[in-house]
C-alpha cells in the first residue's frame, strides 16, 4: 500500500473560495447568487485552438506513476514474490474507495513517506489489521524510518520496520516470514517477537550501492516518469529530516542516469522525468557531467536545486540546453537572520541573484518560502512579505512552518529558542517560539498571500493548480500563462477579497477582460468545450 498522503498542507487557504478543491463549483453559485453574474462558472473558460474550443481549466489527462509504488513491486517481483498493489489514497477519501484487493497474503506492506502524522499512521494500521487479520505487517518510508522507537512503541500491531534502503530488506523478510525462520540476519530491520511485546530488536544497518543496483521501471506506457537519484542529502538545514532518515549521502552517476532516462523514454515512452530529489543540482561534478549528456537523451526534466547553485547565466543556458523545464528551489527566507536559525547555508544574496538568473532566463521555476520558522520575528518575515509584493515574479509557495517529527534538527536550539509543541498529537498547528506562535504564523502567510495577490501582477501562488494541465493555455509562452493563472487566481479568490459580493462583480470582470486579451472567453456552457487532450508540444 502507498500512495499520496490524506491532504495537501496549507489547501485551507483555499477554503470557501471558487478554487477549494473540494466544493469550489458550489462556493461560486452560493457566492454570487443573486448578482449579474450567478451563472457564473470557472469551468465555463475556455479559448479556441486550431479551430477546436477547449476549457482552460482542463483536468490532467495522464496519471503518473507513484514511484514508491513501481520501485517495491518490482523489487519484490524480481525476488519472486507475488505481489498486489492498492492505492493509500483509498485511505483518505470522503468517497467510496476502491475495493481492498483479496487473496491468501503473507505480509502487508504500508510506505508512510506521505504521511506525517501518527494520527493518520494509526488509522492506516487498523484499517489494514481489519481489513488483513493476522498477517504481519510491514512499514517503509520516511515517518517510519525517522520514528520507529515511538511507533513500536505505540501502536502494536505494527510488526516490523524497514530502516533506510529497502531492496534487499524487503525480500530478505518476506523470505524469512516464508520460511519461519528469525529475520535478525536481514539487514536494515526493527522488530517484535510477538504483538504483546512492545519493546523491539535491530537488526545490523547497511547501504545499498546506487549506482550498481538495477533503477525501477513502471510497467506500460507513462508520459511522466518519477525518478531518485539520490538518498540522503549533504546538507543540514535544520527543518529538514533527509539526513536523519539515510545518514550516508550517496548519489547515481550522470551515466547512470542518462541511461535510465534513455530506457524510460525507449520502453515507457516517458518524454518527461520528474526527478524526486532533494537537490539534484549536486555534486558540481555530476552536475557538469550531466550537462554534457542530458542535450542527447533528448528528455524533457524538472528537479529541485539550491539557490547558491544557480549563479551564472551560462548555467541557465546549459539546463535549458538539457531539456530542464522546471526547478524547484527552497529559498525559504529573504531574511539573513531566519536563513542563519535554519542552518541553510545560503543567504538572501544568493536567494536574489538565482531569482534574477531564472527570471531573465527560460526556465520555469517554482521558489518556494516558509513564515515562523523558530527564531523569527514578525519584522524578519516583512523582509520575505516585501520581497513577494514588491518584486518576485513566477509561481512560488508560501507555507507555514511545520514541525513533522523530533528527528528535526532544529530541536537543538530548543532551549535557546524556546521551540514548544503544546498538542503533541497536532504538532504542526499548536507550536510556538521566541520569535512566534503558529496563529501568528499563520495569520502572516494568509495576509501574505492576500497581499501578492492584490499588488503583484506577476506573481502566482502554486497551490490550487494541481488538479489541472499544465501549462493552461501550451500555445502561449510562459509569461503569457503566468498572467492568465493570475487572472484565474484573482476571480476564484474573490470570495476571500471581498465579503460583499457585488463588489466583487465588478473584480470579476476586470480579470475576465484581461483574460480575453489571452484568447480567453466565457462559454454559454462548461458542456460545450472539448474534453480532448490538449498538451504542450
Amino acid at each position: 500500500m502507498s500512495g499520496l498522503g490524506p491532504t495537501l498542507k496549507n489547501s485551507d487557504y483555499l477554503a470557501t473560495t471558487m478554487l477549494d478543491r473540494q466544493s469550489g463549483d458550489a462556493n461560486t453559485a452560493a457566492y454570487l447568487k443573486g448578482t449579474d453574474l450567478e451563472d457564473f462558472g470557472l469551468r465555463r473558460l475556455g479559448f479556441r485552438h486550431n479551430g477546436t474550443d477547449y476549457p482552460l481549466l482542463r483536468p490532467r489527462y495522464y496519471n503518473v506513476p507513484h514511484l514508491t509504488t513501481f520501485a517495491v513491486q518490482e523489487i519484490l517481483e524480481r525476488a519472486g514474490h507475488h505481489v498486489d498493489t492498492y492505492d493509500a489514497t483509498n485511505l483518505w477519501t470522503d468517497d467510496l474507495p476502491a475495493p481492498a484487493p483479496q487473496g491468501d497474503y503473507r505480509a502487508a506492506l504500508l510506505s508512510t513517506s506521505f504521511i506525517w502524522t501518527d494520527r493518520d499512521l494509526r488509522n492506516a494500521v487498523r484499517w489494514i489489521s481489519a481489513t488483513y487479520p493476522g498477517i504481519p505487517i510491514v512499514l517503509g518510508g520516511q515517518y517510519s524510518n525517522l520514528k520507529y522507537t515511538s511507533l513500536m512503541r505505540s501502536i502494536p500491531e505494527i510488526d516490523y520496520i524497514v530502516r533506510g534502503d529497502g531492496e534487499e530488506a524487503l525480500p530478505g523478510l518476506l523470505t524469512a516470514l516464508e520460511k519461519g525462520s528469525d529475520p535478525e540476519t536481514v539487514p536494515n530491520l526493527v522488530y517484535r517477537h510477538s504483538r504483546e511485546l512492545l519493546g523491539y530488536r535491530m537488526s545490523p544497518f547497511e547501504y545499498l550501492d546506487l549506482d550498481a543496483f538495477p533503477s525501477p521501471s513502471p510497467k506500460g506506457q507513462w508520459r511522466v516518469i518519477p525518478y531518485e537519484s539520490m538518498r540522503g542529502c549533504p546538507f543540514s538545514c535544520k527543518f529538514c529530516s533527509f539526513p536523519a532518515a539515510s545518514p550516508k549521502w550517496r548519489y547515481k552517476s550522470a551515466q547512470k542516469i542518462a541511461d535510465d532516462w534513455r530506457r524510460y523514454a525507449d520502453e515507457n515512452g516517458a518524454s518527461y522525468i520528474s526527478a524526486m530529489d532533494s537537490t539534484f543540482t549536486v555534486p558540481p561534478t555530476r552536475l557538469r557531467e550531466l550537462m554534457r549528456l542530458l542535450p542527447d537523451v533528448g528528455v524533457g526534466w524538472e528537479g529541485y536545486s539550491r539557490a547558491n547553485v544557480l549563479k551564472t547565466p551560462e548555467l541557465i543556458a546549459q539546463l535549458a540546453a538539457s531539456h530542464c523545464q522546471f526547478l524547484s528551489i527552497g529559498f525559504e527566507s529573504m531574511s539573513d537572520s531566519t536563513l542563519r536559525y535554519m542552518n541553510k547555508k545560503v543567504t538572501r544574496k544568493d536567494n536574489l541573484r538565482a531569482f534574477r538568473l531564472l527570471n531573465e532566463g527560460g526556465l520555469g521555476y517554482r521558489c518556494s518560502f516558509m513564515a515562523g520558522y523558530p527564531g523569527e520575528r514578525p519584522e524578519d518575515f516583512a523582509e520575505t512579505r516585501d520581497f513577494l509584493s514588491e518584486e518576485y515574479a513566477g509561481h512560488f509557495m508560501l507555507s507555514v512552518f511545520s514541525i513533522s517529527d523530533e528527528t528535526m534538527p532544529l530541536w537543538e536550539d530548543k532551549e535557546a529558542l524556546r521551540i514548544e509543541v503544546h498538542d503533541p498529537d497536532d504538532p504542526d498547528y499548536s507550536w510556538s517560539h521566541i520569535g512566534m506562535d503558529v496563529h501568528t504564523a499563520r495569520r502572516l502567510n494568509h495576509t501574505t498571500l492576500d497581499r501578492v495577490r492584490q499588488v503583484n501582477d506577476r506573481a502566482v501562488l502554486r497551490l490550487w493548480q494541481a488538479d489541472y494541465q499544465h501549462l493552461l493555455m501550451p500555445q502561449l509562452g510562459r509569461w503569457e500563462n503566468i498572467a492568465v493563472e493570475k487572472a484565474v487566481e484573482r476571480i476564484g479568490m474573490t470570495p476571500r477579497d471581498h465579503s460583499d459580493p457585488a463588489a466583487a462583480v465588478p473584480q470579476i470582470r476586470k480579470q475576465l477582460d484581461v483574460l480575453s486579451r489571452y484568447g480567453v472567453a466565457l462559454y454559454p456552457r462548461a458542456d460545450v468545450l472539448s474534453d480532448r487532450p490538449l498538451f504542450h508540444t
